[in-house]
């Protein structure tokens, strides 16, 4: 059975930093793109970065970039968000995702896989 687990989600204040990590298990995940989507109280759910199997391509979100960064770790199936200069606007509750493309990862949320999500909160 394929299991997504995120970790490091919490309480922060504005200007602050976090590092979400996600480990990925129950399948081989090479060649896969793994990213994060958040989805805050009453909005629908954003992509928010991915990264491709090798690290070679990173994507982000516009309200993410230069704050954010997406990496993956040695053995392939985690992948980390590290959040720098939080801002209120950040909070939400945060998903860990794996697809087969980039394209399945951001535009088909039916196919692939999403972990069941940690919550982020940054107090101004």
């Amino acid at each position: 059975q394929v299991e997504l687990v995120e970790s490091g989600g919490g309480l922060v204040q504005a200007g602050g930093s976090l590092r979400l990590s996600c480990e990925a298990s129950g399948r081989t995940f090479s060649n896969y793109v793994m990213g994060w989507f958040r989805q805050a109280p009453g909005k629908e759910r954003e992509f928010v970065a991915a990264i491709t199997w090798s690290g070679g391509s990173t994507y982000y979100a516009d309200s993410v970039k230069g704050r954010f960064a997406i990496s993956r770790g040695n053995a392939k199936n985690t992948v980390y968000l590290q959040m720098n200069s939080l801002k209120p606007e950040d909070t939400a509750a945060y998903y860990c995702r794996a697809g087969s493309s980039i394209v399945v990862v951001t535009k088909l949320p039916t196919s692939g896989y999403w972990g069941q999500g940690t919550q982020v909160t940054v107090s101004s």
